[in-house]
């Protein structure tokens, strides 16, 4: 199976690029958005590469890269009443047809790979001709978890340094 691309949002207040670099692997929980828990689900795998980004801060921006260690498994915060991101609608105990456990909401495990010496601003991606297409920049396009084509990652990475 060929390696994908990912890119992953996070509010620098709450979980930076320097947090990870720090604990090295973390969990990516709190996803409660379909579509990018979709993709959390059913496309994220072991290897893949995921570009690390800072919204909600100025400027928001590509601050470096990770890997995706472990595929997905359930969010346990979804079964937390004390952790914020509890869904009192999702049940541990959960089975799709085949009677395998079905929880609502996943994660996967992510490694720290690098840090850019350069921030990739979002002013930067939206006046790159490469990036044009990036789901990043296309309108209403506000999810946490996204792909990323092979050449936007490559641009993103020279761009990074």
């Amino acid at each position: 199976m060929a390696k994908k691309y990912w890119l992953v949002k996070s509010e620098p207040a709450v979980f930076s690029i320097d947090d990870l670099e720090k604990c090295t692997t973390t969990y990516w929980d709190g996803v409660r958005n379909y579509q990018a828990r979709n993709f959390i689900r059913d496309e994220m795998k072991k290897g893949d590469g995921v570009l690390f980004y800072h919204s909600s801060t100025e400027p928001n921006a590509v601050v470096g890269y990770c890997e995706v260690v472990k595929e997905s498994y359930p969010d346990h915060t979804q079964f937390d009443p004390d952790n914020p991101h509890f869904d009192p609608k999702a049940d541990p105990t959960r089975l799709d047809s085949a009677k395998r456990a079905n929880p609502t909401w996943f994660m996967v495990d992510i490694k720290f790979v690098k840090k850019f010496k350069y921030p990739v601003t979002l002013a930067d991606i939206k006046s790159n001709q490469k990036l044009k297409k990036m789901r990043l920049v296309q309108r209403g396009n506000r999810l946490s978890v996204m792909p990323v084509e092979k050449n936007e990652w490559e641009e993103i990475l020279r761009m990074g340094k």
